[in-house]
């Protein structure tokens, strides 16, 4: 009979409209969740800035041999290694 269909039809859309707003809540929670985790980031971010920062500043104390360049202004810095580190120098000034 028509309204067994109606009713039907009637608790399956039903059924399809809560969990379209599941779905949507969930999404809602995953970009909150996303938010606070860019927050965290720039905040990260930001702390990491500051510690380059302070890493650039005391490096700048030191320089090299003649004929080397400075950590500060690298030429290549894919050229600088490790066993450079005992030219390194502390600067008079």
């Amino acid at each position: 009979d028509i309204m067994g269909e109606i009713s039907a039809a009637s608790n399956e859309q039903s059924t399809g409209v809560a969990q379209v707003g599941e779905a949507v809540s969930q999404m809602d929670h995953a970009t909150q969740q996303n938010a606070a985790l860019v927050e965290e980031m720039a905040a990260a971010a930001e702390n990491l800035h500051g510690q380059a920062q302070d890493l650039v500043q005391t490096v700048a104390m030191f320089k090299l041999e003649d004929g080397q360049h400075s950590a500060r202004y690298p030429a290549n810095a894919k050229g600088m290694r490790s066993n450079n580190a005992h030219q390194l120098r502390l600067s008079k000034g």
